[in-house]
């Protein structure tokens, strides 16, 4: 199916099961998609690493798994399959990013997480603290199943890349590959891989190529090794479509949630509260069904376009998160002093800080040098700049608004060698002191507000949602 209109499939879908059912649909959906998604994760990896080492638990054989990689990069080398310039070794730590930026994105990722709004809206299908605070212990089980089998499902699939595509005779190449390759997501010796005399001749007008894959010569994207990784083992096609099924239900169960989080935000808080008070129910539930199918449409619309900055924005909205609502949300809870005006203040300083930073040095990255004293990044392997800031500045281009991705200093500029994805790290601090200062600049919550706080800390507190029955 042509992707623009997949995406817009997938929204029907999307819209059915958020307007037909609400919050109730949503949370069983979700439910169901997650059994789909384990299930799918599992079932390559599973077998992958019974077939291999004779164990059906991934998590316990991938280090051997690591232990043949490592063997087979070596043996790649020595062979002439690769060269120590194309050659990322599996194990070495910090290629992409400096320690500073792999451990400031774990954080802004894992603190991002709990500050999601979409995530926090599950706490409203659980009627007492008690059952919220299980209901996250259980969560985190089935997360913590899902990403520690993630580094065993990488390495399984390196291992089966380098054993059975590298170092394999041009004209034996499976067939799989084609499929791909006819869509450009596969490339050999520079070309899509659509059948084996196109590789051949693309290979052939290589000097001195050996007539075999060599890695330099193979490209997949990183997308479609999740997808192929069934096939590149040899397992039934079908595992490959449970795989694809497993992706798909992670998207949409995903996008369930945001779009229910965002037209209820506006329906309710932003209509209802500010707008017309005085809405009865239908008007209300109008409004917001009306607004989900604006969102819907107006994030479909703008997903079909291919974005160069998709994935980047999946990681952007972790830090927005964590620089915007975990402050307020720490201190609501554990410090009965705070103040409703203090948290928006922390709220609108810790993201405002956060989205200039982000917009700063991606879009405008010659204003961020000339007028906010930012700086090259550096390179994670080397500690040398990664662009050379006059040169970059008296190039005519460098003061251009919204560069694509080739300007060259887009997202390589910033404060503190900081990558943007990470600019939680700069927003959170500075929400948590605006939080405090202004709290305590303004008068304390009344009584009533800090027993409520005390009330949700108990770990066996009383129902506060209740169920309506009239």
């Amino acid at each position: 199916m042509q992707f623009e209109l997949a995406v817009f499939a997938g929204l029907v879908g999307i819209l059915l099961c958020a307007m037909l059912g609400g919050m109730r649909a949503v949370t069983w959906t979700q439910i169901a998609q997650y059994i789909v998604l384990i299930i799918a994760y599992l079932t390559p990896i599973v077998i992958l690493s019974t077939k291999n080492y004779g164990i059906p638990i991934p998590e316990l054989t991938y280090g051997q798994a690591i232990t043949d990689i490592t063997a087979r990069e070596q043996q790649m080398l020595a062979t002439g399959l690769t060269t120590a310039a194309a050659l990322k070794p599996h194990i070495q730590p910090f290629i992409n990013y400096s320690p500073l930026n792999f451990f400031a994105i774990i954080m802004c990722m894992m603190v991002g997480t709990a500050s999601l709004p979409h995530i926090l809206m599950r706490y409203f299908t659980t009627p007492s603290v008690r059952e919220a605070r299980q209901s996250v212990a259980w969560s985190l089980l089935f997360i913590f199943l899902l990403y520690f089998s993630a580094p065993a499902y990488a390495a399984f699939s390196k291992l089966e890349v380098y054993t059975n595509i590298i170092g394999r005779d041009l004209s034996a190449i499976r067939p799989w590959l084609f499929s791909w390759g006819e869509l450009g997501l596969i490339q050999i010796c520079g070309k899509n891989a659509s059948n084996i005399d196109a590789i051949v001749a693309a290979c052939k007008a290589i000097a001195d190529h050996p007539g075999v894959v060599r890695l330099q010569d193979f490209v997949i994207n990183t997308d479609v090794i999740v997808l192929s990784t069934p096939e590149i083992a040899g397992l039934p096609y079908v595992i490959s479509g449970l795989v694809a099924a497993g992706g798909l239900a992670a998207a949409l169960s995903t996008a369930d949630g945001l779009l229910l989080a965002i037209a209820n935000a506006l329906s309710h808080d932003i209509y209802y509260k500010m707008i017309d008070p005085n809405a009865p129910t239908i008007r209300r539930l109008t409004v917001a069904r009306a607004l989900l199918v604006g969102v819907a449409v107006v994030a479909a619309a703008t997903a079909a376009t291919k974005p160069g900055d998709i994935l980047a924005m999946v990681g952007w909205a972790f830090s927005l998160a964590m620089a915007g609502n975990f402050p307020a949300l720490v201190m609501g809870v554990w410090w009965k002093r705070t103040t409703a005006t203090g948290a928006i203040c922390g709220i609108i300083a810790g993201f405002g800080l956060c989205l200039f930073y982000l917009v700063t040095t991606r879009y405008f990255p010659g204003a961020g040098v000339k007028y906010f004293g930012m700086t090259s990044l550096t390179n994670p392997l080397t500690g040398a700049p990664l662009v050379d800031i006059a040169k970059a500045m008296a190039l005519p281009n460098a003061m251009e608004s919204f560069p694509t991705l080739a300007h060259p200093m887009a997202n390589k500029v910033g404060w503190f060698d900081l990558n943007n994805i990470a600019c939680g790290l700069l927003g959170t601090p500075l929400g948590f002191a605006v939080i405090y200062i202004v709290s305590k600049l303004g008068r304390e919550p009344s009584a009533e507000m800090q027993a409520y706080v005390d009330e949700i800390r108990k770990p066996r507190g009383r129902t506060v949602l209740e169920e309506k029955t009239t």
